[in-house]
């Protein structure tokens, strides 16, 4: 049956409205999830800036959530109403060639390669006042209940706490996975991480599980680096504060400049820094932070002429169903503790006041309740 329930509708870029919506009943090989808890996270802010790509109004966003799930559409197998889920932005179908390879965490069937403002047969199972709304990297979050495909849900250990694993399902397994799988951080080295917002002080914990003897953040905002050396920074630096380009300083405080660096903020300017900020031999730069769509970056090729790797990663290089239901039960078994990025708490009707902690600097990470 159709179940009605509390969203937040972007009926245009700008504001959320906190609305009354149907959802549909799963279709065969679909999952509906009663959330219990998801993050704002910055790309949804993109998509309310009307700066995400292929953006359509009117969209329920969110994408970091966590729930239950409530009923499942025929065919499904791999998980039962009653069990907790995460919804997962990049999906796993298991079949295309890139989920075939080892090497991959890709799916073809990633809004990457298609646009998915829809369920994969191009209807949505939001509705709101007689209108069809858009569905949000196929997870909308924002909503007490959400309708997903089977292939792009984890199913996770039924002792996780909702309210903590929600940033599971971006950023903080963006920001860990991406120093441990993408740039495979090695114990000893030296780390630079541009941006200390959720995603780069997930980056900061995932370069100290790997053992690097010196993390540098960098940050416009001071107010950060307290928790940044709390994560595992040894130093912290505000470019502000310098009148020379940070690439130089980073150089001069490492000698030849850091092995790794790691972009997670999504400026052309900051891009370019953290490329020029690792060694010119053997540096790699991954960038995780999001451009404004249509973005272009004009570089100088002898940067990469040396032997500097410039790499990109998706959710920090996970297979997400199999990996991240492992990255939960580490968590359960304390191998770290990403609860340090959540920072406030509100129910989910307050989640425009999330929204403006997160674009005044003061929110890591903002869970909502539902």
């Amino acid at each position: 049956t159709t179940q009605g329930c509390r969203a937040a509708v972007a009926w245009a870029p700008g504001k959320l409205s906190v609305e009354e919506v149907e959802v549909a009943p799963p279709k065969a090989g679909e999952v509906r999830i009663k959330l219990v808890a998801t993050g704002i996270c910055r790309t949804d802010e993109h998509l309310l800036q009307g700066c995400f790509p292929n953006a359509e109004f009117p969209v329920i966003p969110g994408h970091e959530g966590a729930g239950i799930v409530e009923s499942v559409g025929e065919g499904v197998t791999s998980m039962k109403p009653g069990d907790k889920v995460i919804p997962l932005c990049l999906p796993q179908c298991g079949e295309c060639s890139f989920c075939r390879n080892p090497e991959s965490n890709f799916c073809q069937k990633s809004h990457i390669s298609e646009p998915q403002h829809l369920l994969p047969d191009k209807t949505t199972r939001f509705s709101c006042k007689g209108k069809q709304i858009h569905h949000f990297l196929w997870v909308s979050t924002f909503a007490e209940y959400t309708v997903v495909p089977e292939y792009t849900v984890a199913k996770i250990d039924a002792a996780a706490p909702l309210d903590k694993v929600c940033l599971f399902g971006c950023g903080f397994s963006t920001g860990y996975g991406a120093a441990i799988n993408t740039a495979k951080v090695k114990p000893g080295s030296t780390c630079a991480v541009f941006g200390l917002g959720g995603i780069g002080l997930s980056v900061v914990m995932g370069c100290k599980a790997a053992g690097a003897s010196r993390i540098i953040g960098v940050d416009i905002n001071k107010d950060k680096f307290a928790k940044a050396k709390e994560l595992g920074a040894t130093d912290c630096i505000n470019p502000r504060d310098f009148q020379k380009p940070i690439q130089e300083v980073l150089t001069e405080m490492t000698g030849q400049g850091v092995d790794y660096s790691f972009e997670a903020i999504g400026h052309k300017d900051t891009m370019i820094a953290a490329l020029a900020s690792c060694n010119m031999s053997t540096g790699v730069c991954v960038m995780i932070g999001e451009l404004d769509s249509g973005s272009e970056i004009s570089i100088d090729p002898t940067l990469l002429l040396t032997g500097r790797t410039w790499k990109g990663t998706v959710l920090g290089g996970w297979k997400t169903r199999e990996c991240i239901p492992k990255l939960v039960s580490s968590y359960l078994e304390k191998k770290f503790n990403s609860d340090l990025l959540i920072t406030h708490t509100l129910p989910f009707a307050k989640v425009n006041e999330g929204f403006e902690l997160l674009r005044a600097g003061k929110s890591i990470r903002t869970v909502l309740l539902f």
